[in-house]
Order: structure tokens, then sequence, then C-alpha cells
């Protein structure tokens, strides 16, 4: 046996979840324009290099603080069945199903939180889920905190780590599947990394060190995939 890890943004899915709930809640109007402006300022200044994703996400869960778990748990499970699901990769449910005959545990690895990674897992039929969890308090309100390891970057690689060591499974063994630069530290561990539409950082990564790359389609606009028959891998230039 060995361990299927899966990112979900722009691998699994063909698109940010992130910036579509966001544009959601802001049409909802559950997010202010000042709100959304302060979040894609944060998440810019990480792009630019200028603070680490883990002070961005703590600095946009603050946002949270205060406000009742419920009625976000139900709007996220509502977009899910609107948006995420209609975005997954053909490629990418036939990379799950390849995993799942060849007998492997298939983990969903994301910075996504609680809400949406568990609904992913239950449409995929997955083994696991990785990602974010947000503290909620005994009134049922946000605390603006998250639990635990933040499920990125390095955090990313010492949760899965951990997952392999407790079904006893090195990380050689093991697979990991994603678009983005930011989970190198997790890529250089396993046995068999893959870039899926990588990000300009990650394709020249992959390049230089011979990784495969993965073209996984993109879904029919509004209808939710199925799994074709195979999977097209091609391989980095030298």
């Amino acid at each position: 046996m060995a361990v299927a890890f899966f990112d979900l943004d722009k691998t699994l899915i063909a698109a940010n979840s992130g910036a579509l709930w966001v544009r959601r809640e802001r049409a909802l109007g559950h997010v202010t324009r000042l709100q959304a402006l302060h979040a894609g300022l944060w998440l810019a200044r990480y792009h630019l290099g200028l603070v680490p994703m883990q002070a961005a996400l703590a600095r946009l869960l603050t946002r949270l603080a205060g406000l009742p778990a419920a009625p976000i748990h139900r709007r996220m499970a509502a977009f899910y069945a609107e948006t995420v699901r209609t975005l997954y990769r053909p490629g990418a449910l036939a990379a799950v199903e390849a995993h799942r005959r060849a007998g492997d545990r298939l983990v969903l690895l994301t910075s996504s939180t609680e809400d949406l990674s568990d609904l992913v897992a239950r449409e995929l039929h997955l083994d696991g889920v990785l990602c974010n969890h947000l503290e909620v308090d005994a009134r049922g309100q946000h605390t603006g905190r998250p639990l635990g390891v933040i499920c990125f970057g390095e955090g990313k690689r010492t949760l899965a780590q951990a997952y392999a060591s407790e079904w006893g499974v090195a990380l050689s063994a093991c697979a990991f599947y994603s678009d983005s630069y930011s989970d190198l530290p997790t890529l250089e561990v396993v046995g068999q990394p893959v870039a899926v539409h990588p990000d300009h950082r990650l394709a020249r990564e992959a390049r230089k060190r011979g990784w495969p790359v993965v073209d996984w389609g993109v879904p029919e606009r509004g209808v939710a995939s199925s799994p074709p028959a195979s999977v097209v891998l091609s391989t980095p230039e030298p």
C-alpha cells in the first residue's frame, strides 16, 4: 500500500476555490468591498514575497473572529454544490481512480478549510483529509485562530509525514500531485512528485528535476466531470 496525496486548487479542480468563495461572499453581501480588498492585498503581499503565507493566513483568519460557524458551513455546502463540483479536471478523477485500483490510500492535502475539504473527500470517496482547521468556541463562533499545524508549505510536509508514518508507509512510496511551487517541500520528499498545470516556478523546478508534468484538462463548463479512460502525462523537456 502507498499513499497518493492530492492538492485541491488548480490541481483536482481547475480554479482557485478561495478566490471564487470570496467573490461569492461579496456578491451575497457577507463580505464588504473593503474586506475583500484587504484580503486581496494580504495575498498580493504574499505573492510578492513580502510576508510568509502563514502570516497572510493568520491575518485573514482574524476576519472570522466572532462570526457563527454554522451559517458559513451551510453557505460552503451550497458553494460546493453549485460551483466547486463542476470544476473537477477529467484527468484528476482518472488519476484518483487509478490509485484506488492500485490499492493506494487517497488523501486530500490542501490549504483549504475543513468545511470545503470534507465535501471534496466525500464526493471523491477519499480515505483522508489533511487541511486547515479553524477554532470554534463553545458558543459556535469562530475565534479567528487556526487549530494545529497550518497546512501550507512546510506544514503540508509535516502533516503528510505524520499521516504516512501513521499508516506505516515511507514518503518515498507516496505520490503527490500539485500545481504550486509552495508545495515544493512535500514534492521533494515523496517518491512520485507530479506537477499538475504548474505555476511558472514549479514548471521550472519540474524541468530541472525531471519530474513529470500532467495535463489533466478542464471540465465542460457547468458540467460535473466524470472519469475518462486515461490520464495524459508529459515529461518535461531536458
